[in-house]
């Protein structure tokens, strides 16, 4: 008994170094690409070169149910976390082990417009690290007013639309302050995964995320559910 014991308990102990060491592994070739990355253009000129782009909009000109509908659905702790939400990534981690690949990001506002500014979209556990070192670095220089802002200028939003001015532009013929809370809650859901959910490609679909985008609107007191169930009911 004492010699399985003894063997369970040295198993233990080279299961938890292989994984430090895995982790170690992970996390400088996380720092080493986000050093490649910002060593090529550095955080400060890769936002004033997304700023000065045609169809930039500051926030002031975004709807404010626009915005709060991109928070509910995308990232609620956007206003209280430094970059990284750890109950979600925590629950993300534990869900990516149970399915063996990155199947759930937990990543934040921030962690995703880290992602847009520099990296691919493949999931790779060594660019979710990269990313993180960006995210950290944005939420020090910038304050959440500007990471949203940047986020929602940068999303692709389907059909050949990057960034909201487009986007409002080519669904709804209209600029970005005259969306109505039908328009705004559609459009929020579409940066999730838009070649499902272009308004132009599975308007059905399109419906079916707009209504978990109320949900999360109402959950996070956001909006009345009479509200959310006056436009849902319109369709």
């Amino acid at each position: 008994m004492k010699k399985i014991f003894k063997f369970l308990k040295t198993l233990f102990i080279v299961f938890i170094l292989t994984c430090i060491f895995i982790v170690g592994v992970i996390t400088i070739n996380g720092y080493n690409m986000y050093k490649d990355a910002v060593n090529k253009i550095s955080i400060e000129d890769r936002v004033d070169e997304i700023r000065i782009k045609k169809g930039y909009v500051k926030i002031e000109q975004i709807p404010k149910e626009y915005k709060e509908a991109v928070i509910s659905i995308e990232d609620h702790r956007f206003y209280n976390h430094s970059g990284i939400d750890y109950i979600s990534t925590f629950r993300a981690f534990f869900n990516n082990i149970q399915a063996k690949s990155l199947a759930e990001g937990g990543s934040t506002i921030t962690q995703q417009l880290s992602k847009n500014m520099y990296f691919t979209q493949e999931k790779k556990f060594v660019r979710k690290v990269a990313e993180l070192f960006v995210a950290f670095k944005l939420e020090k220089k910038y304050s959440k007013n500007d990471i949203l802002e940047l986020y929602i200028n940068l999303s692709y939003y389907g059909n050949g639309y990057n960034g909201i001015d487009a986007a409002c532009k080519g669904y709804f013929k209209k600029e970005p302050i005259n969306m109505t809370l039908d328009e705004s809650t559609l459009l929020a859901g579409i940066p999730n995964a838009p070649s499902v959910y272009a308004l132009t490609a599975n308007p059905e679909l399109s419906r079916q995320r707009q209504k978990q985008v109320l949900n999360s609107m109402v959950k996070y007191n956001y909006l009345t559910d009479e509200l959310a169930k006056e436009v849902m009911n319109k369709y």
